[in-house]
């Protein structure tokens, strides 16, 4: 089996990543142009037209895609946290100049398009983790390790929150799976995981139920391990930060969140039922693509999405466009696809003797299924609207540019 691909007379790629990409970029034009084309009224070669727009944002990534494999890859370890750090004043200077679309402040004007920095910031904090990990460390260093890599991730999260663009922010919780290769405790992750149900169960409920089910939890421990003084001590300890981030998530989702994402959850949790207004885009995504059944009712033929009935069909929603016209099959030939493009990188990742390859690799493969994940999610109506597109398929050139770059520059890595 190929695997690899001649580039530039001795440099070599890896091709699976880069059929993949393909696959995937192609996917996405030929399900923009089916939803958004209208044959009576659009001129093809026009700029007012989403497909055609993003032909244009296909070609520039192209060209960046052959600039990324044309540098040296020492070049993106040495000026990662200088590609970071510009990133994050670039994101500042959004918040004083930026323009707010759908409630998030968080674009800037270039002409008539519109570019989103956060996007490629995922990119640049992918890099200055990997070089923060890969470094070599005194022992104090490697004390203060996780405090300093927590900081790298929340100081863009800081400034995405400030942008009012939750979703955004959202994705960075992705590097749990560079962290976890890195060396996190597993305990971690299940308290983590742990901190979400109780989140969920506090929000679908309410704080007095979550107290009482949290000292259910505490009283039943405390009689198991009664003659266990360290247990006891550390179940004390695990019940009042229980009870703190009880009334924190309560706080937080009444003050920090805006008055469309409370809703948002609300709908998805069943307590509010909003089919005309905040539960429409859910509705008709959920309509869309049960409509494709098995294998589809066929390119062109998607009546939901065809006649915009889904909103924000070809960037948040361009799934629903698949399941009406591919169907089941198609859905589920574009879940293997990003299977494929995440294990691959993981595999490739493993492989490597340079650490910061390998961190780098962690990195993005957890940004790609966070992304992929969260996205498919809210449009079968698992998880709440947040605003996330799917990766290489979704209409729009800060994400394509971004993904693009990214994958793009562990591929000239990989092949050191």
């Amino acid at each position: 089996m190929i695997k690899e691909v001649q580039f530039g007379g001795s440099n070599t790629f890896d091709i699976q990543l880069i059929l993949y990409y393909v696959a995937l970029v192609c996917v996405g034009w030929i399900t923009i142009f089916s939803t958004s084309y209208q044959p009576d009224v659009d001129v093809f070669f026009s700029m007012s037209n989403a497909y055609t727009r993003q032909i244009v944002f296909i070609g520039t990534s192209l060209i960046l895609a052959i600039l990324i494999l044309s540098f040296k890859g020492q070049y993106y370890s040495y000026l990662a946290y200088i590609i970071y750090f510009s990133c994050l004043l670039l994101m500042i200077a959004v918040l004083f100049v930026g323009k707010e679309i759908s409630g998030a402040h968080a674009w800037i004007k270039i002409g008539n398009f519109s570019v989103q920095p956060t996007e490629f910031c995922k990119f640049a904090t992918a890099l200055a983790l990997a070089k923060f990990f890969s470094e070599g460390k005194t022992a104090q260093e490697k004390k203060n390790k996780w405090v300093t890599a927590f900081c790298i991730t929340m100081m863009p999260v800081f400034i995405i929150m400030l942008q009012k663009d939750t979703g955004s922010a959202l994705v960075f919780l992705s590097f749990v799976l560079l962290f976890y290769r890195v060396g996190l405790s597993g305990w971690i992750l299940v308290i983590g995981g742990g901190a979400a149900a109780l989140f969920v169960f506090t929000l679908f409920m309410n704080q007095t139920y979550a107290i009482a089910l949290s000292t259910a939890v505490f009283i039943s421990y405390w009689v198991w391990n009664r003659k266990d003084r360290k247990k006891l001590i550390r179940n004390a300890v695990f019940y009042t930060l229980a009870l703190f981030f009880i009334a924190g998530s309560y706080m937080g989702y009444e003050n920090i969140l805006q008055p469309h994402q409370k809703i948002r959850i609300d709908i998805l949790l069943k307590k509010v039922d909003d089919p005309q207004n905040e539960g429409y885009n859910i509705n008709q995504s959920k309509i869309a693509i049960g409509s494709g059944g098995w294998r589809g009712k066929g390119y062109f033929h998607g009546t939901q999405t065809k006649l915009n009935f889904v909103p924000e069909q070809h960037t948040d929603f361009i799934f629903c466009g698949i399941g009406e016209e591919w169907g089941f099959m198609g859905s589920l030939v574009i879940c293997f696809l990003f299977t494929g493009l995440v294990l691959r990188i993981l595999k490739l990742s493993e492989r490597q003797r340079d650490p910061f390859v390998k961190y780098y690799g962690y990195a993005i493969a957890g940004i790609i299924f966070i992304h992929f994940f969260i996205n498919i999610g809210m449009t079968i109506g698992l998880l709440p609207i947040i605003g996330i597109p799917l990766p290489l398929i979704s209409y729009g050139g800060s994400s394509l540019w971004a993904f693009t770059i990214m994958l793009f520059v562990f591929i000239k890595l990989d092949h050191r």
